[in-house]
């Protein structure tokens, strides 16, 4: 058997990020529903207008490098999206709802963000010029629903859960 190189990792964890993303797609809006609050609400609505954009740039890279588009059951972000329908299941109803809703939120981007930090690097150098360059753009959407995660949970949900 051959032994493994980085281009095989590359394309096992971008198989890995393509099953997340389209997990994610599944739970923002179940997410949104159980929200109280409008802006975060609104927030989990924005971003999966954004993840959809995700995936497709995702499938770009696929083309890029000549794979056809395929997920990986990827273990760490069923767990991370268990931990948020726990948080709906177990806080339904209650004032610290939305900063549970928040919190898992983030646990997600955080994920998103080492995956697309890592690809990007990898794809830099590979030499995917491009996929790079994509991975870059999803990745800074990333950090900036982050930052905004954190200034609704600072500065609205988790004042409200107190």
């Amino acid at each position: 058997m051959a032994e493994k190189q980085l281009d095989d990792l590359f394309l096992d964890t971008l198989k890995d990020i393509y099953y997340a993303e389209r997990q994610i797609l599944k739970a923002l809006p179940k997410m949104a529903k159980a929200a109280t609050s409008p802006d975060l609400k609104a927030g989990f609505e924005q971003h999966h207008a954004e993840t959809e954009g995700h995936v497709e740039r995702l499938e770009r890279v696929f083309e890029l490098i000549g794979k056809t588009p395929r997920g990986k059951t990827c273990d760490a972000i069923l767990g991370i999206l268990d931990e948020g329908k726990s948080i709906m299941d177990e806080f339904k109803g209650s004032q610290a709802l939305d900063a549970g809703l928040a919190a898992a939120a983030q646990a997600v981007e955080h994920y998103e963000i080492a995956r697309y930090g890592t690809l990007r690097a990898w794809a830099k150098q590979l030499g995917h010029t491009e996929a790079a360059d994509l991975f870059g753009q999803t990745l800074a959407e990333e950090e900036a629903t982050d930052k905004k995660l954190t200034q609704l949970a600072t500065t609205v949900v988790n004042q409200k859960a107190a």
